[in-house]
């Protein structure tokens, strides 16, 4: 900085107060690097200088770690900046400094994306001040770029520290040996009150909110706004998680006292996450958002309303499921790759021959083996990725059906299809189009659905069951008479088959009130010209006892388990099954 006030010390003065322009012509390229290195740590944004005339470029040190650039001082920068400004934006800036170099532009100001180290884009706000030589030319542009998104220090409308607060408070205490907690609260259902009553009464709840928790902390505990409708209290005293738990029951009571005194306008809960510091070994301001976050969202999937404290097999568990997720949507976009159909024989009892197969979905990969349908249905449920892999069941069972028709012609293969896929794709559109693809009978392709189902049912769902009656598409309600069990369905519906879950079935083969209660339901089904079948027969006695109720169809592993289409062709097809009278 030596320089810098040997200039100014030298310059011309004449009585006049110098200007900040007049300083800024006085200093040298070099000197700027030097104002720029003392200032940085003073401030968040990045300050930079660019020698427009020799293309060389200095910036804050914060910069190259932020974003993919080498290091903080380059040459030939009109070209280095193609490596870390986003493609898109290229252009843009270089189009800007053009006018400025051909006197078109005063003034540098900018919005467009850099690129960060993960090749994230990243908006920035850029602002230059353009110093000219004596000739008037363009010498060197000096100003500074900031995060256009970056997280707010404070919040106006709770009056408390942000997020991003939180995360400066914890880079200064390290990222080991904290002990204490944190705790999040999150608003449930808080989108309701800004839907029916306004952002500003919303802002209101938020207000009063943070009064309810700062009046029940310790003096020594901080609290943060985090985003939306998220408060954080952060504990470095070492005090228990169950001082945790206490302040969440009072902030829950101050909170009822204000939606009392505020003649019950608004009635609202809010549910709360503990990570006890302990038990995190990274305490890195991103490993504990991520405990939080996750420790928040498991209070409101357990009903809300309620606390949750942080445990590190359930978190581990969950990242299980993402990774699960990102595995399987690798797969839907490489063909379908570990998705394999079993299929499992189901038998016309009165017949005494096989009458069709039931399509079942299973997958593995090498990074997970080979994974429960109960396990990953669920997830493909949640993440949407039903719907894609959906329609490839129903394609590659129907190709099947196709094939095994040339030997039974009339073979009829059972799909199941998820709720998520009736309510949100044009699923009835696919079967039939599959329908007229391969050539097939409407009868060859049974649709089965869930009875736990009806819970999500609505106008869709009906329309879609009414759609498959006008095709002529048989409807099967499986799992009847674990779930939902409303009979009224049974008449609006007319389903083809009701299955009954081997739950069922064994309990009725262990009492005989069960048994004489599946003859009921056997009886009224027949009543309403209803196909009856029964799953999970395993032995020949139990097949004895179920074929007095007079079931038409039977699947089980009696007949056999499920397996690929290559040996269901050859055990069952190829050399079909013999099916002995039953006594």
């Amino acid at each position: 900085m030596y320089g810098f006030y040997k200039t100014v010390s030298e310059a011309p003065y004449s009585g006049e107060v110098i200007g900040l322009d007049k300083i800024l012509n006085w200093i040298t390229g070099e000197q700027f690097e030097q104002v720029i290195d003392v200032l940085s740590p003073c401030m968040d944004d990045s300050l930079f200088v660019f020698d427009m005339k020799r293309d060389c470029y200095y910036i804050s040190q914060s910069a190259p770690e932020r974003f993919r650039i080498k290091k903080a001082s380059f040459d030939n920068a009109t070209a280095e900046f193609k490596k870390f400004v986003y493609p898109d934006d290229y252009k843009l800036l270089t189009d800007d400094i053009d006018a400025i170099k051909n006197n078109k532009k005063k003034f540098h100001n900018l919005q467009y994306r850099w690129l960060d180290h993960d090749g994230n884009a990243v908006w920035i706000n850029c602002r230059g001040k353009i110093l000219r030589d004596e000739a008037g030319e363009p010498e060197y542009m000096v100003g500074c770029i900031n995060e256009i998104a970056r997280r707010r220090k404070a919040d106006n409308v709770s009056g408390l520290l942000g997020e991003f607060a939180l995360q400066k408070e914890l880079e200064e205490r390290g990222e080991c040996g904290m002990k204490g907690f944190l705790l999040m609260f999150g608003l449930d259902d808080f989108k309701e009150i800004n839907e029916s009553r306004g952002i500003d009464y919303g802002d209101m709840v938020l207000r009063r909110t943070a009064e309810c928790i700062q009046r029940v902390i310790y003096p020594d505990q901080k609290l943060f706004r985090a985003v939306a409708d998220e408060f954080i209290v952060a504990d470095f005293s070492g005090r228990d998680i169950s001082k945790a738990v206490d302040i969440y029951e009072a902030v829950r009571r101050e909170i009822k006292n204000f939606i009392a005194e505020n003649c019950y306008e608004v009635v609202y809960t809010v549910s709360a996450g503990i990570v006890s510091l302990s038990n995190v070994n990274e305490q890195n301001y991103v490993n504990l958002m991520k405990r939080m976050e996750f420790a928040t969202n498991e209070a409101k999937v357990g009903g809300k309303n309620k606390y949750y404290i942080y445990d590190e097999k359930d978190y581990q568990a969950f990242l299980k499921k993402r990774q699960l997720i990102r595995t399987m949507r690798c797969s839907v976009n490489h063909d379908f790759e570990g998705f394999e159909l079993y299929y499992q024989p189901i038998v016309d009892i009165k017949k005494r021959k096989l009458s069709s197969a039931e399509a079942l979905l299973r997958f593995s990969s090498k990074e997970t083996g080979f994974v429960s349908p109960a396990e990953f249905i669920p997830l493909l449920e949640e993440s949407g990725l039903i719907i894609p892999v959906g329609k490839w069941v129903l394609d590659t069972a129907m190709s099947a059906c196709k094939k095994i028709q040339e030997q039974i012609p009339d073979f009829r293969v059972s799909v199941n299809l998820s709720y998520v896929q009736v309510l949100k794709s044009n699923v009835l559109g696919e079967i039939l189009s599959g329908v007229m693809q391969y050539g097939l009978k409407p009868g060859s392709i049974m649709i089965e659905l869930t009875e736990s189902g009806f819970l999500e049912a609505n106008e869709n769902f009906f329309s879609f069951c009414e759609g498959l009656k006008r095709y002529g598409i048989p409807l099967a309600l499986d799992d009847f008479g674990t779930g939902y069990s409303n009979f009224r369905y049974l008449y609006n519906l007319s389903p083809h088959t009701l299955k009954i879950d081997r739950s069922f079935t064994v309990k009725a083969l262990q009492s005989d009130y069960e048994y004489n209660l599946l003859q009921h339901m056997a009886d009224m089904t027949r009543s309403i010209n209803t196909k009856f079948c029964i799953e999970g027969i395993e032995t020949s006695q139990e097949l004895s006892k179920i074929c007095g109720i007079e079931p038409d169809y039977i699947q089980g592993y009696y007949f056999g388990k499920p397996c690929p289409y290559s040996e269901f062709n050859k055990n069952y097809i190829e050399h079909p099954i013999v099916i002995e009278d039953v006594g």
